[in-house]
């Protein structure tokens, strides 16, 4: 139904804002990313950089379009984001000997350390999330999520 007058009513609004699946993602994700990122304080860390660090996290160096895959991040914003884990001695940014126009991403000794205190707040503050909800519901959120991405 076309309107003349060009303005939405109000109830339009509220309908959107009930219902609008990009806008409650964005609201629960920057929710999580508040409580990940107070729990990750003590190391220094994001939850973006937690992410980050464990996406190397691998038994051979990943190349780094197949993190931009995994994080769904360009190349250009992943390149910003291990700037400064490369600054603190975290990350190490490599030539891949069989092409040299591609990057490899290595966790140093320090970077793996760091994970690895981490990693049992990561986990505890990921189980206290998850405490409220139904047995299940979690993973059922996870299978819809991945589906979304």
């Amino acid at each position: 139904m076309a309107r003349t007058d060009n303005k939405l009513p109000f109830e339009t609004t509220l309908m959107v804002r009930d219902c609008c699946l990009c806008l409650h993602m964005q609201r629960a994700a920057r929710n999580l990313a508040r409580i990940f990122d107070e729990a990750l304080r003590p190391f220094e860390l994001t939850n973006g950089q937690f992410s980050l660090l464990m996406s190397l996290n691998r038994p051979q160096p990943p190349a780094m379009k197949d993190v931009s895959s995994l994080l769904a991040m360009d190349r250009t914003t992943l390149t910003a984001a291990l700037k400064p884990l490369e600054r603190r001695g975290l990350v190490v940014i490599g030539q891949d000997p069989e092409d040299k126009r591609s990057r490899l991403l290595n966790l140093t000794p320090e970077g793996r350390k760091l994970l690895a205190r981490a990693f049992p707040v990561w986990q505890e503050t990921h189980a206290e999330i998850e405490r409220p909800f139904d047995p299940g519901a979690v993973d059922q959120l996870r299978q819809h999520l991945r589906a979304l991405s």
